[in-house]
């Protein structure tokens, strides 16, 4: 099984919102606080044990990042391994690519991603924007943005057809 996970607001956050509510976490963002931008000071959103659990369990990890600079693709990287997230290969858009784009050419079994609260929900995200083929064959399970994922189940296999009820209709 093959799950991509987004980085940013997903399993990663500004090193600001460690320790505050995530409705705090969305109110820094929103306000675009420098903290938001440095990416050298990222924390983990939560404890994404998940992600080695998964990762232990047979599932190939990815990652979705959201820079379109080669030098902000490196700095993501290195971040990833610097927290200690399992290793998999961390995708970017192309210059004219969406992220829905990025999800279809990596095609996962499950995209998990946050619902981009504090930088246009929808419009910023992939799940709403993959086609019928795209949705066919990827589940998608979108969390709260600065939620971290913690709440997902332990067994990769039960990511197919887990459904929060705080997701709505995404």
């Amino acid at each position: 099984m093959k799950i991509m996970v987004f980085t940013h607001g997903t399993i990663v956050m500004h090193g600001e919102g460690v320790g505050v509510s995530r409705e705090e976490r969305v109110r820094q963002s929103l306000e675009r606080r420098s903290s938001v931008f440095g990416v050298a000071n990222y924390a983990p959103a939560g404890q994404a044990a998940q992600l080695w659990s998964w990762e232990r369990q047979g599932a190939q990890l990815c990652y979705l990042g959201p820079s379109r600079k080669p030098e902000s693709m490196a700095k993501n990287e290195h971040l990833l391994r610097h927290l200690g997230f399992p290793p998999g290969p961390l995708y970017h858009r192309g210059p004219s690519e969406t992220y829905a784009q990025v999800v279809e050419r990596a095609a996962p079994d499950v995209l998990i991603e946050d619902d981009c609260e504090s930088i246009g929900g929808e419009a910023e995200m992939a799940t709403p924007h993959l086609s019928a083929e795209a949705r066919a064959r990827t589940w998608t399970i979108v969390v709260p943005e600065f939620g971290g994922i913690d709440h997902l189940p332990d067994d990769p296999a039960q990511l197919v057809g887990w459904k929060a009820s705080s997701e709505g209709d995404l």
